[in-house]
């Protein structure tokens, strides 16, 4: 069995064979169980679909506690969306470290909550402490409950062979976000003033609210969007693998038709990881029938927001294939997302006399 990976999420061979076989107690209600696929699990309850996401609560004090809360609501929320169900209740326990004092906690609920009241999105359920041993970023845990109709939720058993494949924003938007919040001096120095300032504004990109909220207007299922999914850890390539080993299917990309946002490359470039495979929370991989792909992307260029079809699902044994320069390569999904090494080791650096 494959080894857990020396930081980040576990390989879905290890979520396959260890986590997915033990769900505890069987329920008919469930409609959607835990996968790689999807960051949402689905239940009927009374005549509606009803999802769950959990995530950790991820709070960077570096961002300033407005925007690292913002972020926080949004890696959740980004998640939930995907299932195509409305966000609608959140449960949230802080485990805060013992340095935090009133002022800072106060700071950072009011930011939770004004977020929280934009999506529309109530707190029914909270716990808050501090605790030795308790350190950021993880800070804690939240579940968010979303509702809708029987026939408004996704999920990656929708995909079909043909369906086509939009892709939002383009690689590495958390990774180089993360980045120009944490080294911006840094990035300054070594690309100049204005990319740093074209990579600072990435930062409130990091969330696929209004993609996947956007795209399902389109129609669902049939009728549109098939599947949706927020590229996390392992970037494209590894949110790529993850919706179609869900559908049980192969896709044919073109990395050429990837949209990229202004100053992505030069700055994965500059901390050395690859864009494409590490973690880009705010890139949204869609899932379209055919006749409705045009559509979606209107819409979806009508928010301001770019993206481009760039390639199909196919069957399974045609595996997972990225052309590049007009040239085919396997796609493997990434073992590890370098973006956590390039990340600490630069935090080192910079500890060691290095100006972030």
């Amino acid at each position: 069995m494959t080894e857990l990976p020396a930081m980040g999420k576990v390989h879905p061979e290890i979520s396959h064979n260890l986590i997915f076989s033990r769900l505890g107690a069987h329920s008919e209600s469930v409609l959607v169980n835990p996968n790689s696929g999807t960051g949402t699990g689905i239940v009927e309850i009374s005549g509606k679909a009803v999802s769950f996401t959990t995530d950790p609560v991820f709070i960077v004090p570096e961002y300033g506690l407005e925007r690292a809360a913002w972020f926080a609501v949004h890696i959740l929320a980004s998640d939930s969306v995907t299932s195509g169900l409305s966000p609608e209740y959140l449960s949230i326990d802080l485990n805060m470290p013992m340095e935090t004092t009133t002022d800072e906690l106060s700071a950072l609920w009011e930011a939770i909550h004004l977020e929280c009241q934009h999506l529309g999105i109530t707190i029914v359920s909270t716990r808050t402490a501090r605790y030795q041993n308790c350190h950021y970023p993880m800070v804690g845990g939240a579940t968010l409950v979303g509702t809708g109709d029987l026939d408004s939720y996704i999920d990656p058993s929708f995909i079909k062979a043909g369906d086509k494949i939009i892709i939002t924003k383009g690689p590495a938007i958390e990774t180089t976000g993360i980045f120009s919040a944490i080294f911006p001096k840094h990035i300054e120095k070594s690309l100049g003033r204005d990319t740093a300032r074209k990579v600072n504004e990435i930062f409130y990109k990091m969330s696929v609210v209004d993609d996947a909220t956007t795209a399902v207007t389109a129609g669902v299922r049939e009728n549109g969007v098939s599947a949706m999914h927020n590229a996390g850890e392992g970037g494209i390539w590894g949110g790529l693998c993850d919706i179609a080993d869900a559908a049980r299917l192969g896709a044919r990309v073109d990395q050429d038709r990837i949209v990229l946002e202004p100053g992505v490359i030069e700055v994965c470039r500059l901390f050395g990881v690859d864009p494409y495979a590490s973690i880009s929370e705010g890139t949204l991989i869609i899932a379209c029938r055919p006749h409705k792909a045009e559509m979606v992307l209107k819409l979806i260029h009508d928010k301001g927001i770019r993206a481009s079809i760039v390639g199909e699902f196919t069957a399974k044994e045609e595996g997972m294939v990225v052309m590049k320069r007009g040239n085919p390569r396997p796609l493997d999904r990434p073992a590890v997302d370098p973006f956590w090494n390039a990340f600490y080791s630069a935090l080192e650096r910079f500890k060691k006399g290095m100006s972030g």
